[in-house]
């Protein structure tokens, strides 16, 4: 699929930032990168991953850092580093990174893969590959957003990950040739990233045609521009977005009504915090509290648990749909939350165990969704 409008980039882009569970980069960030790239006359969207021959390399770029916002303090900190007039955006530090993967493994990669679904990431995956003069292809390893490296289907399925290259606004360049497990890569890539105040692109999980096509949650870039669109259409018709695509997933309306509160803090290159919305209209009396480390993870309603990852919990405006990403949710917003059913590989037990409410501290076992609502 290529894309040939500004509207058809803020459809995908909204699609891509829906799946990405308030993580996963901002989506007027996707837009201005993609739209930037279609004004050149330079050709964007993706292709089935039928087309990449077993034979072929694929690389995974992703951004790596906090979406937390930047405070006077950290502006003024970074001065002291030189760090004040970035020399490369998102797109560019990912191209770079995916150019220096492949000239230290003396490989060239035929396709890019998205390693999750968000505003920026996939995006600017899709720019990266269209700089590079290569592909990117139609699905991702984790088919939403995560906050850690090891939580994606490569790791399920015990491919390779290293080396990790990296490459951050201002040209700083490294390499993570070798680490004694997958935790201990993402915590080495954060701290790079931190370092650079998580304006960083790094690439990594080089692999072959085939072993992509084992693990590829496959799809998801052509599910997330029609999601996108649907949003669209439906608000453009009169109808309720919310409602509607909720039906059209699958999904649940947990929650409607106003943020009351909201508590944050940026620690290691995490956005961490808590949302509570309480509930209006038909969910007055009700109150949901979502903790989140970038993406959401973990939701209460009324003090029980109502969905955990790696189901997703998604905030979206109440009256139009548009997705929110964490960043972006202030006290007084009318919103509503929705929950969808995790991806079917990461029901498997190693998923479950990479990325259920266990990984993220809480003494808590994953009940699928469904059962809780």
């Amino acid at each position: 699929m290529i894309l040939k409008s500004v509207r058809e980039i803020e459809d995908f882009v909204r699609g891509l930032t829906f799946f990405g569970t308030g993580g996963g980069g901002d989506y007027s960030s996707g837009v201005s990168t993609l739209s930037d790239l279609l004004n050149k006359g330079i050709e964007i969207g993706w292709v089935d991953i039928s087309e990449i021959d077993d034979n072929d390399y694929t690389i995974c770029p992703f951004l790596m850092g906090s979406i937390a916002p930047l405070t006077e303090e950290t502006l003024n900190e970074m001065k002291i580093f030189g760090l004040e007039n970035p020399m490369y955006d998102y797109k560019d530090t990912l191209s770079r990174a995916v150019k220096n993967l492949e000239e230290r493994t003396g490989t060239k990669a035929k396709a890019l893969v998205p390693i999750e679904l968000g505003g920026a990431n996939a995006a600017a995956c899709i720019a990266a590959s269209a700089i590079n003069g290569i592909v990117t292809v139609d699905g991702d390893y984790t088919g939403r957003a995560i906050p850690e490296i090891q939580q994606t289907t490569p790791f399920i399925f015990e491919k390779n990950l290293m080396p990790i290259t990296t490459c951050d606004a201002w040209g700083n360049l490294c390499c993570i040739d070798e680490a004694i497990n997958w935790r201990m890569a993402e915590r080495i890539g954060k701290l790079i990233s931190a370092a650079a105040y998580s304006a960083c692109g790094e690439a990594g999980f080089l692999m072959t045609g085939k072993d992509t096509k084992e693990i590829l949650v496959k799809g998801t870039m052509t599910e997330s521009y029609e999601i996108g669109k649907k949003i669209r259409e439906e608000r453009e018709a009169g109808n309720d977005p919310i409602n509607a695509i909720t039906d059209h997933l699958k999904g649940w309306v947990i929650c409607r009504g106003k943020v009351t509160d909201k508590d944050w803090w940026d620690k290691v290159g995490y956005y961490w915090g808590t949302h509570t919305i309480t509930g209006e209209g038909n969910f007055e009396g009700s109150k949901v509290k979502i903790w989140f480390k970038n993406e959401n993870h973990i939701a209460w309603k009324d003090d029980k648990i109502i969905a955990t990852s790696p189901d997703m919990i998604i905030v979206v405006n109440n009256k139009t749909g548009e997705p929110f990403t964490n960043n972006k949710i202030e006290v007084g917003q009318e919103v509503a939350v929705i929950g969808l059913k995790a991806r079917d590989v990461f029901r498997l037990p190693r998923g479950i165990e990479t990325l259920g409410p266990r990984a993220f501290g809480f003494d808590v076992d994953y009940t699928p969704i469904e059962e809780l609502i």
